[in-house]
Protein backbone atom coordinates (compact mmCIF):
# COMPACT_ATOMS: atom_id res chain seq x y z
CA UNK A 1 0.00 0.00 0.00
CA UNK A 2 2.80 2.42 0.89
CA UNK A 3 4.56 1.72 -2.41
CA UNK A 4 1.39 2.55 -4.31
CA UNK A 5 1.05 5.85 -2.47
CA UNK A 6 4.64 6.87 -3.35
CA UNK A 7 4.12 6.04 -7.02
CA UNK A 8 0.87 7.97 -6.90
CA UNK A 9 2.51 11.40 -6.34
CA UNK A 10 3.92 12.19 -9.75
CA UNK A 11 1.96 14.93 -11.51
CA UNK A 12 3.52 18.33 -12.06
CA UNK A 13 1.65 21.63 -11.88
CA UNK A 14 1.02 21.84 -15.61
CA UNK A 15 -0.32 18.29 -15.75
CA UNK A 16 -2.85 19.06 -13.01
CA UNK A 17 -3.92 22.25 -14.81
CA UNK A 18 -4.35 20.34 -18.09
CA UNK A 19 -6.65 17.83 -16.36
CA UNK A 20 -8.60 20.71 -14.80
CA UNK A 21 -9.01 22.45 -18.16
CA UNK A 22 -9.97 19.17 -19.83
CA UNK A 23 -12.58 18.67 -17.11
CA UNK A 24 -14.14 21.99 -18.09
CA UNK A 25 -14.63 20.93 -21.75
CA UNK A 26 -13.58 24.35 -23.18
CA UNK A 27 -15.56 23.95 -26.39
CA UNK A 28 -18.81 23.64 -24.43
CA UNK A 29 -19.16 27.37 -25.09
CA UNK A 30 -20.23 26.47 -28.64
CA UNK A 31 -22.82 23.94 -27.42
CA UNK A 32 -24.49 26.35 -24.99
CA UNK A 33 -24.12 29.61 -26.95
CA UNK A 34 -27.56 29.59 -28.60
CA UNK A 35 -29.35 28.92 -25.30
CA UNK A 36 -27.42 31.54 -23.33
CA UNK A 37 -27.61 34.15 -26.09
CA UNK A 38 -31.39 33.78 -26.27
CA UNK A 39 -31.91 34.26 -22.53
CA UNK A 40 -29.34 37.06 -22.10
CA UNK A 41 -30.50 38.80 -25.33
CA UNK A 42 -27.10 38.63 -26.96
CA UNK A 43 -24.79 39.23 -23.97
CA UNK A 44 -23.06 35.87 -23.57
CA UNK A 45 -19.55 37.34 -22.91
CA UNK A 46 -20.94 39.49 -20.07
CA UNK A 47 -22.60 36.43 -18.52
CA UNK A 48 -19.24 34.64 -18.61
CA UNK A 49 -17.55 37.60 -16.89
CA UNK A 50 -20.11 37.42 -14.06
CA UNK A 51 -19.63 33.66 -13.78
CA UNK A 52 -15.83 34.03 -13.79
CA UNK A 53 -15.98 36.66 -11.03
CA UNK A 54 -18.10 34.39 -8.84
CA UNK A 55 -15.85 31.41 -9.52
CA UNK A 56 -12.64 33.31 -8.75
CA UNK A 57 -14.01 34.15 -5.31
CA UNK A 58 -14.72 30.49 -4.66
CA UNK A 59 -11.47 29.29 -6.25
CA UNK A 60 -9.59 31.54 -3.84
CA UNK A 61 -11.34 29.79 -0.93
CA UNK A 62 -10.40 26.38 -2.37
CA UNK A 63 -6.80 27.54 -2.81
CA UNK A 64 -6.59 28.71 0.82
CA UNK A 65 -7.78 25.34 2.11
CA UNK A 66 -5.47 23.36 -0.19
CA UNK A 67 -2.49 25.24 1.27
CA UNK A 68 -3.44 23.95 4.74
CA UNK A 69 -3.75 20.25 3.99
CA UNK A 70 -2.49 17.60 1.59
CA UNK A 71 -5.70 15.62 1.98
CA UNK A 72 -7.70 15.32 -1.25
CA UNK A 73 -11.46 15.44 -1.32
CA UNK A 74 -12.38 18.97 -2.36
CA UNK A 75 -15.46 20.46 -0.66
CA UNK A 76 -16.09 17.19 1.20
CA UNK A 77 -12.74 17.25 3.02
CA UNK A 78 -12.62 21.02 3.57
CA UNK A 79 -16.11 21.14 5.07
CA UNK A 80 -15.54 18.09 7.26
CA UNK A 81 -12.31 19.53 8.68
CA UNK A 82 -13.86 22.92 9.54
CA UNK A 83 -17.55 22.22 10.21
CA UNK A 84 -17.46 18.58 11.30
CA UNK A 85 -17.93 15.17 9.66
CA UNK A 86 -21.72 15.45 9.54
CA UNK A 87 -21.60 18.64 7.45
CA UNK A 88 -18.80 17.11 5.38
CA UNK A 89 -20.92 14.07 4.61
CA UNK A 90 -23.88 16.09 3.27
CA UNK A 91 -21.70 18.47 1.25
CA UNK A 92 -19.74 15.53 -0.15
CA UNK A 93 -22.96 13.71 -0.95
CA UNK A 94 -24.34 16.72 -2.87
CA UNK A 95 -21.04 17.21 -4.73
CA UNK A 96 -20.95 13.50 -5.55
CA UNK A 97 -24.06 13.91 -7.71
CA UNK A 98 -22.14 16.22 -10.04
CA UNK A 99 -19.05 14.05 -10.04
CA UNK A 100 -21.05 10.96 -11.01
CA UNK A 101 -23.20 12.74 -13.60
CA UNK A 102 -20.47 14.60 -15.51
CA UNK A 103 -18.80 11.44 -16.90
CA UNK A 104 -22.30 10.31 -17.87
CA UNK A 105 -22.90 13.64 -19.69
CA UNK A 106 -19.69 13.16 -21.68
CA UNK A 107 -20.69 9.62 -22.64
CA UNK A 108 -24.09 10.92 -23.73
CA UNK A 109 -22.59 13.76 -25.82
CA UNK A 110 -20.03 11.45 -27.39
CA UNK A 111 -22.82 9.08 -28.43
CA UNK A 112 -24.75 11.97 -30.01
CA UNK A 113 -21.73 13.33 -31.92
CA UNK A 114 -20.50 9.95 -33.13
CA UNK A 115 -23.94 8.81 -34.25
CA UNK A 116 -24.26 12.07 -36.21
CA UNK A 117 -20.93 11.45 -37.96
CA UNK A 118 -21.47 7.71 -38.52
CA UNK A 119 -25.26 7.08 -38.52
CA UNK A 120 -24.85 3.40 -39.39
CA UNK A 121 -23.68 2.54 -35.86
CA UNK A 122 -26.38 2.69 -33.16
CA UNK A 123 -26.13 5.31 -30.40
CA UNK A 124 -25.87 2.75 -27.59
CA UNK A 125 -22.84 1.10 -29.24
CA UNK A 126 -20.98 4.42 -29.30
CA UNK A 127 -21.82 5.02 -25.62
CA UNK A 128 -20.41 1.59 -24.71
CA UNK A 129 -17.24 2.08 -26.78
CA UNK A 130 -16.62 5.57 -25.40
CA UNK A 131 -17.27 4.54 -21.78
CA UNK A 132 -15.18 1.39 -22.09
CA UNK A 133 -12.18 3.26 -23.50
CA UNK A 134 -12.36 6.05 -20.91
CA UNK A 135 -12.66 3.50 -18.09
CA UNK A 136 -9.75 1.45 -19.40
CA UNK A 137 -7.40 4.46 -19.54
CA UNK A 138 -8.44 5.56 -16.05
CA UNK A 139 -7.48 2.14 -14.68
CA UNK A 140 -3.83 3.04 -15.27
CA UNK A 141 -1.60 5.64 -13.67
CA UNK A 142 -2.65 9.29 -13.66
CA UNK A 143 0.33 10.44 -15.79
CA UNK A 144 -1.10 8.60 -18.78
CA UNK A 145 -4.36 10.48 -18.28
CA UNK A 146 -2.57 13.85 -17.97
CA UNK A 147 -0.56 13.35 -21.17
CA UNK A 148 -3.58 12.19 -23.16
CA UNK A 149 -5.59 15.14 -21.84
CA UNK A 150 -2.90 17.49 -23.17
CA UNK A 151 -3.29 16.09 -26.70
CA UNK A 152 -7.09 16.15 -26.62
CA UNK A 153 -7.23 19.70 -25.21
CA UNK A 154 -4.60 21.39 -27.39
CA UNK A 155 -6.00 20.18 -30.73
CA UNK A 156 -9.52 21.65 -30.17
CA UNK A 157 -8.00 24.90 -28.85
CA UNK A 158 -6.02 25.26 -32.08
CA UNK A 159 -9.27 24.89 -34.01
CA UNK A 160 -10.86 27.47 -31.74
CA UNK A 161 -8.09 29.93 -32.67
CA UNK A 162 -8.73 29.12 -36.34
CA UNK A 163 -12.43 29.83 -35.77
CA UNK A 164 -11.57 33.24 -34.27
CA UNK A 165 -9.35 34.01 -37.27
CA UNK A 166 -12.17 33.09 -39.68
CA UNK A 167 -14.62 35.32 -37.77
CA UNK A 168 -12.24 38.30 -37.94
CA UNK A 169 -11.53 37.68 -41.62
CA UNK A 170 -15.21 37.19 -42.48
CA UNK A 171 -16.40 40.34 -40.71
CA UNK A 172 -13.43 42.36 -42.00
CA UNK A 173 -14.05 41.28 -45.59
CA UNK A 174 -17.83 41.78 -45.55
CA UNK A 175 -18.27 44.80 -43.25
CA UNK A 176 -14.81 46.28 -42.73
CA UNK A 177 -12.29 45.59 -39.98
CA UNK A 178 -13.54 48.53 -37.92
CA UNK A 179 -16.58 46.36 -37.10
CA UNK A 180 -14.27 43.95 -35.26
CA UNK A 181 -13.19 46.70 -32.84
CA UNK A 182 -16.50 47.13 -31.02
CA UNK A 183 -17.94 46.62 -27.53
CA UNK A 184 -21.23 45.29 -28.90
CA UNK A 185 -20.65 41.64 -27.85
CA UNK A 186 -20.24 42.79 -24.25
CA UNK A 187 -23.16 45.20 -23.90
CA UNK A 188 -25.45 44.71 -26.92
CA UNK A 189 -27.77 47.57 -25.89
CA UNK A 190 -29.70 45.81 -23.09
CA UNK A 191 -29.35 46.70 -19.40
CA UNK A 192 -31.53 44.07 -17.65
CA UNK A 193 -29.55 42.15 -15.02
CA UNK A 194 -31.81 39.20 -14.06
CA UNK A 195 -31.25 37.17 -17.28
CA UNK A 196 -27.51 37.61 -16.81
CA UNK A 197 -27.64 36.28 -13.24
CA UNK A 198 -29.81 33.36 -14.32
CA UNK A 199 -27.36 32.34 -17.03
CA UNK A 200 -24.31 33.01 -14.86
CA UNK A 201 -25.72 30.44 -12.40
CA UNK A 202 -25.66 27.90 -15.24
CA UNK A 203 -22.33 28.97 -16.74
CA UNK A 204 -20.61 28.62 -13.36
CA UNK A 205 -20.60 24.91 -13.88
CA UNK A 206 -18.38 25.29 -16.92
CA UNK A 207 -15.69 26.08 -14.31
CA UNK A 208 -15.94 22.88 -12.26
CA UNK A 209 -12.40 21.89 -13.26
CA UNK A 210 -10.89 23.92 -10.42
CA UNK A 211 -12.92 21.87 -7.93
CA UNK A 212 -11.81 18.63 -9.57
CA UNK A 213 -8.06 19.26 -9.29
CA UNK A 214 -8.31 19.39 -5.49
CA UNK A 215 -9.24 15.68 -5.49
CA UNK A 216 -5.78 14.83 -6.90
CA UNK A 217 -3.44 16.17 -4.21
CA UNK A 218 -2.18 12.67 -3.34
CA UNK A 219 -1.09 12.28 -6.98
CA UNK A 220 0.60 15.69 -7.28
CA UNK A 221 4.13 16.75 -6.45
CA UNK A 222 4.35 19.25 -3.58
CA UNK A 223 0.53 19.51 -3.27
CA UNK A 224 0.50 22.38 -0.76
CA UNK A 225 2.30 24.48 -3.35
CA UNK A 226 0.97 23.16 -6.66
CA UNK A 227 -2.71 22.48 -5.91
CA UNK A 228 -3.49 26.12 -4.89
CA UNK A 229 -1.71 27.33 -8.03
CA UNK A 230 -3.55 24.78 -10.16
CA UNK A 231 -6.92 25.89 -8.71
CA UNK A 232 -6.37 29.54 -9.67
CA UNK A 233 -4.67 28.80 -13.02
CA UNK A 234 -7.44 26.39 -14.06
CA UNK A 235 -10.13 28.96 -13.23
CA UNK A 236 -8.38 31.80 -15.05
CA UNK A 237 -7.51 29.65 -18.08
CA UNK A 238 -11.08 28.47 -18.42
CA UNK A 239 -12.39 32.01 -18.01
CA UNK A 240 -10.12 33.37 -20.75
CA UNK A 241 -11.09 30.57 -23.13
CA UNK A 242 -14.84 30.89 -22.49
CA UNK A 243 -14.85 34.69 -22.69
CA UNK A 244 -12.70 34.87 -25.85
CA UNK A 245 -14.70 32.25 -27.72
CA UNK A 246 -18.08 33.71 -26.71
CA UNK A 247 -16.91 37.23 -27.66
CA UNK A 248 -16.17 36.28 -31.26
CA UNK A 249 -19.23 34.04 -31.62
CA UNK A 250 -21.40 36.90 -30.35
CA UNK A 251 -19.60 39.30 -32.68
CA UNK A 252 -20.57 37.13 -35.67
CA UNK A 253 -24.05 36.26 -34.35
CA UNK A 254 -25.46 39.30 -32.45
CA UNK A 255 -28.75 37.39 -32.02
CA UNK A 256 -30.21 33.93 -32.63
CA UNK A 257 -32.20 34.85 -35.73
CA UNK A 258 -29.90 32.87 -38.05
CA UNK A 259 -30.18 29.63 -36.07
CA UNK A 260 -32.79 27.03 -36.96
CA UNK A 261 -32.21 25.29 -33.61
CA UNK A 262 -30.62 27.63 -31.01
CA UNK A 263 -30.50 24.79 -28.43
CA UNK A 264 -28.06 22.89 -30.66
CA UNK A 265 -26.38 25.77 -32.47
CA UNK A 266 -22.81 24.42 -32.76
CA UNK A 267 -23.14 22.83 -36.25
CA UNK A 268 -24.76 25.98 -37.63
CA UNK A 269 -22.20 28.28 -36.02
CA UNK A 270 -19.22 26.53 -37.59
CA UNK A 271 -21.03 26.04 -40.92
CA UNK A 272 -21.75 29.77 -41.27
CA UNK A 273 -18.21 30.73 -40.29
CA UNK A 274 -16.09 28.11 -42.09
CA UNK A 275 -18.22 25.99 -44.42
CA UNK A 276 -18.96 22.26 -44.59
CA UNK A 277 -15.35 21.02 -44.40
CA UNK A 278 -14.59 23.17 -41.38
CA UNK A 279 -17.82 21.95 -39.78
CA UNK A 280 -16.76 18.30 -40.17
CA UNK A 281 -13.28 18.98 -38.77
CA UNK A 282 -14.74 20.99 -35.90
CA UNK A 283 -17.13 18.20 -34.95
CA UNK A 284 -14.19 15.79 -34.83
CA UNK A 285 -12.40 18.22 -32.53
CA UNK A 286 -15.52 18.40 -30.39
CA UNK A 287 -15.42 14.63 -30.00
CA UNK A 288 -11.76 14.88 -28.95
CA UNK A 289 -12.68 17.59 -26.46
CA UNK A 290 -15.49 15.42 -25.07
CA UNK A 291 -13.06 12.50 -24.76
CA UNK A 292 -10.59 14.68 -22.80
CA UNK A 293 -13.38 15.83 -20.51
CA UNK A 294 -14.57 12.24 -20.15
CA UNK A 295 -11.12 11.15 -18.99
CA UNK A 296 -10.82 14.00 -16.49
CA UNK A 297 -14.34 13.79 -15.05
CA UNK A 298 -14.06 10.01 -14.71
CA UNK A 299 -10.75 10.38 -12.85
CA UNK A 300 -12.10 13.01 -10.45
CA UNK A 301 -15.34 11.12 -9.75
CA UNK A 302 -13.52 7.87 -8.99
CA UNK A 303 -11.13 9.65 -6.65
CA UNK A 304 -13.91 11.31 -4.69
CA UNK A 305 -15.61 7.93 -4.26
CA UNK A 306 -12.24 6.47 -3.19
CA UNK A 307 -11.78 9.24 -0.60
CA UNK A 308 -15.29 8.75 0.78
CA UNK A 309 -14.71 4.99 0.80
CA UNK A 310 -11.45 5.44 2.69
CA UNK A 311 -13.40 7.46 5.28
CA UNK A 312 -15.96 4.67 5.65
CA UNK A 313 -18.89 6.41 3.95
CA UNK A 314 -18.84 3.73 1.26
CA UNK A 315 -17.51 0.18 1.61
CA UNK A 316 -13.91 0.64 2.71
CA UNK A 317 -12.61 -2.70 1.47
CA UNK A 318 -13.95 -2.03 -2.03
CA UNK A 319 -13.72 1.70 -2.68
CA UNK A 320 -11.20 2.78 -0.05
CA UNK A 321 -8.27 0.82 -1.50
CA UNK A 322 -5.65 1.68 -4.13
CA UNK A 323 -4.63 -1.14 -6.47
CA UNK A 324 -1.03 -2.09 -5.64
CA UNK A 325 0.13 -2.62 -9.24
CA UNK A 326 -1.96 -0.04 -11.10
CA UNK A 327 -1.68 2.70 -8.46
CA UNK A 328 -5.30 3.73 -9.01
CA UNK A 329 -8.59 3.28 -7.08
CA UNK A 330 -9.59 0.51 -9.47
CA UNK A 331 -13.02 -0.41 -8.08
CA UNK A 332 -14.08 3.24 -7.91
CA UNK A 333 -12.97 3.66 -11.55
CA UNK A 334 -15.01 0.62 -12.62
CA UNK A 335 -18.05 1.85 -10.66
CA UNK A 336 -18.02 5.20 -12.50
CA UNK A 337 -17.72 3.31 -15.78
CA UNK A 338 -20.83 1.29 -14.97
CA UNK A 339 -22.87 4.38 -13.99
CA UNK A 340 -21.79 6.15 -17.20
CA UNK A 341 -23.51 3.41 -19.19
CA UNK A 342 -26.83 4.86 -17.95
CA UNK A 343 -26.32 7.40 -20.76
CA UNK A 344 -27.90 4.76 -23.00
CA UNK A 345 -31.33 5.37 -21.45
CA UNK A 346 -31.17 9.00 -20.17
CA UNK A 347 -31.58 12.25 -22.08
CA UNK A 348 -29.25 15.25 -21.89
CA UNK A 349 -31.79 17.74 -20.53
CA UNK A 350 -32.63 15.52 -17.54
CA UNK A 351 -29.00 14.93 -16.61
CA UNK A 352 -27.83 18.52 -17.07
CA UNK A 353 -30.69 19.85 -14.93
CA UNK A 354 -29.29 17.89 -11.96
CA UNK A 355 -25.65 18.97 -12.23
CA UNK A 356 -25.94 22.52 -10.90
CA UNK A 357 -27.55 21.78 -7.54
CA UNK A 358 -24.68 19.95 -5.86
CA UNK A 359 -21.94 22.21 -7.22
CA UNK A 360 -23.46 25.37 -5.79
CA UNK A 361 -23.93 23.70 -2.41
CA UNK A 362 -20.27 22.64 -2.48
CA UNK A 363 -19.09 26.14 -3.45
CA UNK A 364 -21.22 27.77 -0.75
CA UNK A 365 -19.97 25.31 1.87
CA UNK A 366 -16.29 25.89 1.05
CA UNK A 367 -16.67 29.67 1.24
CA UNK A 368 -18.45 29.36 4.59
CA UNK A 369 -15.82 26.90 5.80
CA UNK A 370 -13.11 29.53 5.20
CA UNK A 371 -14.94 31.80 7.65
CA UNK A 372 -15.31 28.99 10.20
CA UNK A 373 -11.74 27.72 9.87
CA UNK A 374 -9.75 30.95 9.84
CA UNK A 375 -11.99 33.47 11.62
CA UNK A 376 -13.78 31.31 14.21
CA UNK A 377 -11.47 28.36 14.92
CA UNK A 378 -8.01 29.82 14.27
CA UNK A 379 -9.07 33.29 15.52
CA UNK A 380 -7.23 35.11 12.74
CA UNK A 381 -9.05 38.41 13.38
CA UNK A 382 -6.29 40.92 13.99
CA UNK A 383 -5.90 43.74 11.47
CA UNK A 384 -7.87 44.82 8.42
CA UNK A 385 -6.25 42.18 6.20
CA UNK A 386 -7.40 39.27 8.36
CA UNK A 387 -10.87 40.77 8.77
CA UNK A 388 -11.18 41.16 5.01
CA UNK A 389 -9.77 37.73 4.09
CA UNK A 390 -11.39 35.69 6.86
CA UNK A 391 -14.72 37.47 7.44
CA UNK A 392 -15.76 39.89 4.70
CA UNK A 393 -14.56 38.02 1.61
CA UNK A 394 -15.82 34.50 2.46
CA UNK A 395 -19.23 35.74 3.64
CA UNK A 396 -19.54 37.94 0.55
CA UNK A 397 -18.70 34.86 -1.55
CA UNK A 398 -21.41 32.90 0.29
CA UNK A 399 -23.87 35.66 -0.59
CA UNK A 400 -22.87 35.52 -4.25
CA UNK A 401 -23.34 31.74 -4.32
CA UNK A 402 -26.76 32.02 -2.66
CA UNK A 403 -27.75 34.65 -5.23
CA UNK A 404 -26.90 32.20 -8.00
CA UNK A 405 -28.52 29.30 -6.15
CA UNK A 406 -31.95 30.95 -5.89
CA UNK A 407 -31.91 31.46 -9.67
CA UNK A 408 -31.60 27.76 -10.43
CA UNK A 409 -34.29 26.14 -12.54
CA UNK A 410 -37.06 24.39 -10.59
CA UNK A 411 -36.21 21.01 -12.15
CA UNK A 412 -32.65 21.27 -10.79
CA UNK A 413 -33.95 22.09 -7.31
CA UNK A 414 -36.39 19.17 -7.33
CA UNK A 415 -33.80 16.63 -8.54
CA UNK A 416 -31.26 17.99 -6.07
CA UNK A 417 -33.65 17.74 -3.14
CA UNK A 418 -34.45 14.13 -4.06
CA UNK A 419 -30.74 13.32 -4.12
CA UNK A 420 -30.27 15.07 -0.76
CA UNK A 421 -33.17 13.07 0.72
CA UNK A 422 -31.45 9.84 -0.35
CA UNK A 423 -28.31 11.10 1.41
CA UNK A 424 -30.28 11.75 4.60
CA UNK A 425 -31.63 8.18 4.52
CA UNK A 426 -28.12 6.80 3.94
CA UNK A 427 -26.76 8.83 6.84
CA UNK A 428 -29.54 7.65 9.18
CA UNK A 429 -28.96 4.04 8.13
CA UNK A 430 -25.24 4.26 8.84
CA UNK A 431 -25.86 5.90 12.22
CA UNK A 432 -28.37 3.21 13.26
CA UNK A 433 -26.05 0.45 12.07
CA UNK A 434 -23.17 1.93 14.06
CA UNK A 435 -25.34 2.17 17.20
CA UNK A 436 -26.47 -1.45 16.79
CA UNK A 437 -22.83 -2.59 16.48
CA UNK A 438 -21.93 -0.69 19.66
CA UNK A 439 -24.88 -2.20 21.53
CA UNK A 440 -24.06 -5.71 20.30
CA UNK A 441 -20.42 -5.40 21.34
CA UNK A 442 -21.51 -4.22 24.82
CA UNK A 443 -23.33 -7.52 25.31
Amino acid sequence: MEKAQVAFKKMSLWQVVIIGVAYMTPMVVFDTFGIVSGITEGRVPLAYILALGAMLLTAFSYARFSRQTEKPGSAYTYTAESCGPKAGFFVGWCALMDYILLPLVNALLAGIYLEALIPGVPYWVWVCIFTGLVTLINCFRINILANLSLVFVVAPLILMLLFIYLVIKGIGTEQGYHHVLTMTPLLNGDSSILPLITEASILCFSFLGFDAVTTMSHETRDPKKNIPRAVMLTTLTGGVIFFSASWFIQLYFPSNVRFNNPDEALPEIVMYVGGALFQAVFLCAQIMNTFASGLATHASASRLIHIMGRDGIFHKGTFGQVHNKLGTPLYAVLFIGLTSLLAISLDLATVVSMVSFGALIAFTAVNFSVFVKFFVQDKQRQGLKNIFLNLVLPLFSVGVMLGLWINLEMSALICGCIWLAVGVLLYMYKRLRKQNIVISSAY
